[in-house]
């Protein structure tokens, strides 16, 4: 120790500067520190916002010398950035808005900044395929994971802490990482089979980009917990004609997904649901008039003429032993049909 501290003294204050720099980051890789401890530590050592960006995620961490994020708004242009490469691949950035003019140690301080955050991105980050790891998967969204592992498993997958994440479950031939492309063009998304159903992990999802042929469940963006039962219990709603379900469009329909099946099965108006699904053209009838609540819109629909559709309900209706053009006939007719489904899943 007396040996370093005597060559130290004999270096420039340029010199000594620039193997602090280099010990300075040495330390916080030892110390494993995620995205934001190490952004938060480089605006101190900097004395100016410095920022990270992941290509993968398109999210922007910035911090302040005082230790906070910046409230700030950033700059039209940085006033150094480098790129952060990883195995050849550039997978980010990294930069500093200083207001003056740039420090002397301003680009060796990116310089190792930027091997830094690849190596934070290498242990931690995100790959760039969007299949992961299914264990990681359930891990994050299982009710019965603790607090330290659900955001452990995050973090490994590539979700920032602080970042609410929806879960999405989905019943589809078509290979999930290609869902999962569709949906979230722009933003992070991980997909993996869980249980015989494919879940997709993000932040946010365009519910219209996805394909034909797909059905989906959605949960809210929050707890992926909660999310997840939530996801798994819109799927259950899915149906070829309303193949994209959103778990808060549910309302009080959800309910029914909690009724014992056996008390299902013993309701009449759900078992007279079940003889009419022998004949399928009935029970396409019955679902559109149900889901729109007007016979020319059902026969827009059916492409029909509306006689034809009415003929098709008051037989319908005889079967069902309700009257579907009154208000509680068709509240008990949609119920059943719901309730049969959940059954048929």
């Amino acid at each position: 120790m007396e040996a370093l501290a005597a060559r130290l003294s004999q270096l420039d204050s340029e010199a000594e500067g620039a193997l602090r720099v280099v010990m300075f980051y040495d330390t916080l890789m030892r110390r494993r520190v995620d995205l934001p401890a190490l952004a938060r530590a480089s605006a101190g050592l900097a004395e100016c916002v410095v920022g990270i960006r992941l290509h993968g995620t398109a999210r922007a961490i910035r911090m302040s010398p005082d230790g906070g994020a910046a409230r700030t708004p950033p700059p039209p242009a940085a006033s150094t950035s480098l790129p952060v490469t990883l195995d050849e691949e550039e997978v980010g950035t990294v930069w500093l808005e200083r207001a003056g003019p740039a420090g002397a140690l301003d680009e060796l301080l990116l310089d190792r900044l930027a091997i830094a955050a690849a190596a934070v991105v290498e242990r931690y980050g995100p790959a760039r395929t969007t299949m992961a790891d299914p264990a990681l998967v359930e891990l994050v969204i299982s009710a019965d994971s603790d607090d330290a592992a659900r955001h452990r498993a995050l973090r490994l997958l590539g979700f920032p802490a602080d970042l609410p994440v929806r879960v999405v479950a989905v019943g589809s031939r078509i290979p999930l990482d290609r869902i999962g492309a569709l949906v979230c063009p722009e933003r992070l998304v991980k997909a993996a089979p869980v249980a015989g159903v494919g879940v997709l992990l993000a932040a946010t999802v365009d519910a219209d980009r996805f394909p034909p042929g797909v059905h989906a469940g959605l949960g809210a963006a929050g707890g992926p917990e909660r999310s997840w039962w939530e996801a798994r219990t819109a799927l259950r709603f899915a149906t070829d004609r309303r193949p994209v379900v959103h778990h808060d469009d549910l309302g009080a329909l959800a309910l029914l997904a909690q009724v014992p099946p056996e008390a299902v099965r013993a309701n009449p108006d759900v078992a007279a649901v079940a003889r009419l699904a022998e004949q399928p053209e009935d029970l396409d009838t019955l679902e559109v008039y149900c889901a729109t609540g007007s016979l020319r819109r059902a026969a827009e629909l059916l492409h029909l003429h509306h006689s034809s559709v009415a003929r098709r309900l008051e037989q319908i209706g005889r079967s069902l032993g309700v009257e579907l053009t009154e208000p509680t006939g068709l509240v008990r007719a949609r119920l059943a049909l719901v309730s049969w489904r959940l059954l048929d899943e």
